[in-house]
């Protein structure tokens, strides 16, 4: 039996980041998603609460966002948070061949760098409508949002840690997911991130929107 053509003979993208390394500005892709949309500084700064210079500032790369900024973004673009990593994550992906699936190699998705170092890469192999699937990596000490307060935002989510610890606050409890722990809630419940560990805790996220 003559066996199928191995689908490495698909060459990556030449121009693909290499492992770990970051996108150049998640500021950038923020002011395309923000153009394409006709939304201007102004209106994004009145939706999210703050100055059109803070705004700037982001998109510049003067001022990296936190994990709740960039969803607070996103949500406010109206597009998937992933959407915010690399221009592929919206764009429609062609099939490797015949048997109709795509393909995405080891650093073709580049991690982009968010406030207090953490990162976020997206999973999926091209676009993926209704749902955000991407890895973030929580250093010690870093958190999704300030100090001590809670965020929300769209969606249902589903976390695995698959290193480190994570911890999750609730309003009224806390959760410690160490790694092969997973989580699930409605994004609509207030929460924060943050690691108190003392290595980095990377997790697997899905978020699926309504």
């Amino acid at each position: 039996m003559t066996q199928p053509p191995l689908a490495d003979a698909v060459e990556p993208d030449a121009a693909a980041p290499s492992p770990g390394e970051p996108s150049a500005s998640v500021g950038a892709r923020i002011r395309d998603l923000r153009q394409a949309r006709g939304i201007s500084a102004r209106s994004l700064a009145k939706t999210l609460g703050i100055s059109p210079s803070a705004v700037s500032q982001i998109e510049r790369g003067v001022m990296q966002p936190s994990v709740s900024r960039l969803i607070a973004i996103t949500d406010a673009l109206g597009v998937p948070l992933v959407a915010a990593f690399d221009p592929a994550s919206d764009r429609p992906v062609e099939p490797v061949g015949p048997s109709g699936f795509t393909l995405q190699r080891a650093g073709q998705s580049p991690d982009i760098v968010l406030d207090s170092g953490v990162s976020f890469r997206r999973l999926t192999p091209g676009s993926s409508p209704g749902v955000d699937y991407f890895e973030s990596i929580y250093p010690p000490g870093a958190a999704a949002h300030g100090a001590d307060g809670l965020f929300h935002h769209e969606g249902y989510e589903v976390g695995t840690v698959v290193a480190g610890e994570l911890t999750i606050d609730f309003e009224a409890e806390r959760v410690i997911l160490r790694a092969g722990d997973a989580i699930s809630y409605p994004c609509s419940v207030p929460h924060r991130l943050h690691n108190t560990g003392t290595a980095d805790a990377v997790a697997h996220w899905l978020i699926v929107h309504a």
